[in-house]
């Protein structure tokens, strides 16, 4: 495994052989890197989830390019997530939730806003790696609905297939 620069100051990234980092790097490497503060540490499936954003040639592993955007993006939520949490209690709730989905420029209904947090709460609060994991479905989601929404109407249409492999790609 290889030590490369990353773009956090003071840092570096671990990649295996090939040039690449997949999801036990990546957790081992955002650990690493203090990233998520006081907060605990991403779990493994978070990292597959921050993989799975990026991952544009489907090899399952981030290339240095991707990662740079993926550090960049975490720095971009987790300052969304300190903003909201007041309290500094690491988790926050459904009303810090929608301040922190809103200045991040998502416009939801309060019942997609309950739905988030009733998938991601544990006892009505949500973990930095909990918000962090909902951070990146919501992200592909959006992404993958734009692109199919080329008139821009708010509205799309999915074959079986098509809907199957989104959700799940993510």
């Amino acid at each position: 495994m290889a030590y490369s620069g990353h773009p956090g100051a003071g840092g570096g990234y671990y990649q295996g052989g090939d040039g690449q980092i997949d999801a036990d790097e990546l957790q081992r490497c955002l650990t690493q890197s203090g990233i998520a503060g006081a907060y605990k540490p991403f779990n493994l499936e978070t990292c597959r989830l921050m993989i799975s954003m990026l991952d544009r040639d489907m090899s399952g592993m981030l290339g240095f390019n991707e990662f740079k955007e993926l550090w960049a993006v975490l720095n971009g939520w987790r300052q969304h997530f300190m903003t909201v949490d007041t309290d500094r209690s690491g988790a926050v709730d459904s009303t810090e939730l929608q301040k922190a989905l809103t200045g991040m420029g998502y416009r939801l209904s309060p019942q997609a806003v309950n739905g988030i947090v009733k998938r991601y709460s544990t006892r009505g609060k949500i973990s930095f790696d909990d918000y962090i994991a909902c951070c990146v479905k919501l992200r592909a989601l959006t992404d993958s609905f734009r692109r199919r929404d080329q008139a821009q109407q708010g509205m799309v249409n999915f074959q079986y297939d098509d809907f199957i492999q989104c959700v799940m790609s993510i």
